[in-house]
């Protein structure tokens, strides 16, 4: 287990490292530019379309554009914005988070860009369901020769939904619920299965059903919750703003409990934090948001 622990951390810091965050930042800036900061001027819109203003009877797709969205963040909402946000901040410093909210911001523009390839390029099936993605439309709008790319997203989009998120956040909670109320890890992941099975086997329209209900909570609860613990800290934020910014452009000197970390690895640890808490650019959202009735 240790030489594969091993393996992966090399794997990860070579592809993790500054070509891909350049790429990452720049696409959402490219996107921003060329789509007329369409994450400013398109909020109203978006709240029309969640709310329902172009829902129409009869239209292709499996699920609204509440229930697609509701999927798509049952994803990040939770311990991708919690325990990411952590991880970040141990292994980055607090600057880390400026990077997360740079990059959350410009990454708006790229998952716009995404989920609507994914919707122009569905495909429609015999029985009326709908099939979308990264893999369809690199297929449908690059050309044939570009299959084996989708091929590979495919590969890889599977490997990241069992290794970045469905291990990684049964773990935390299983470590959890082991800490705090001595719950056997076993029980906690024989449990999330069975769930999780009994959504997934329904198909989209339950997993849609599912997520309407569950992740508006969720959203609430992480909100309030934030808002809770910034409140009871208010005397805190001055300087907590400065040693953000500092930091983000200056690395975290090797003090109050943060082990020094250079400029680099702030700019890293930030981008590689945001791209894990909002899926931007990882393809995974569009697969959801292309089964949207429209």
């Amino acid at each position: 287990m240790e030489t594969i622990n091993h393996l992966l951390e090399v794997v990860v810091g070579y592809v993790w490292n500054i070509p891909l965050v350049i790429l990452l930042i720049g696409s959402g800036i490219l996107f921003s530019s060329l789509l007329g900061l369409i994450q400013v001027k398109g909020f109203m819109h978006a709240i029309q379309v969640i709310r329902g203003k172009f829902d129409h009877a009869g239209d292709p797709g499996d699920i609204s554009h509440f229930q697609a969205l509701t999927t798509a963040l049952s994803a990040t909402v939770g311990l991708g914005n919690i325990a990411g946000v952590a991880v970040a901040i141990k292994a980055g410093g607090p600057g880390a988070t400026f990077w997360m909210i740079v990059a959350g911001l410009v990454g708006m523009a790229t998952k716009y860009a995404e989920c609507s390839l994914s919707v122009m390029y569905r495909r429609v099936d015999e029985n009326g369901h709908v099939h979308g993605g990264p893999m369809h439309y690199i297929v449908r709008g690059l050309g044939e020769k570009w299959r084996p790319l989708a091929v590979f997203f495919a590969f890889a989009c599977i490997a990241s939904s069992f290794g970045a998120s469905n291990m990684f956040q049964t773990n935390n909670v299983a470590a959890i619920l082991n800490t705090y109320f001595d719950i056997p890890v076993f029980a906690t992941g024989v449990a999330l299965s069975v769930a999780v099975g009994l959504v997934i086997l329904g198909g989209i329209k339950r997993i849609g059903m599912v997520t309407s209900f569950l992740v508006p909570f969720m959203g609430i609860g992480y909100v309030v919750g934030s808002l809770v613990v910034i409140c009871m800290h208010l005397d805190h934020l001055p300087g907590l703003f400065a040693q953000i910014f500092n930091d983000a452009f200056t690395g975290t000197a090797a003090a109050g409990g943060f082990a020094g970390v250079a400029v680099k690895e702030v700019l890293v640890q930030g981008v590689r934090r945001a791209c894990f808490s909002n899926e931007a650019g990882l393809g995974s959202a569009p697969i959801a948001h292309a089964a949207a009735a429209t």
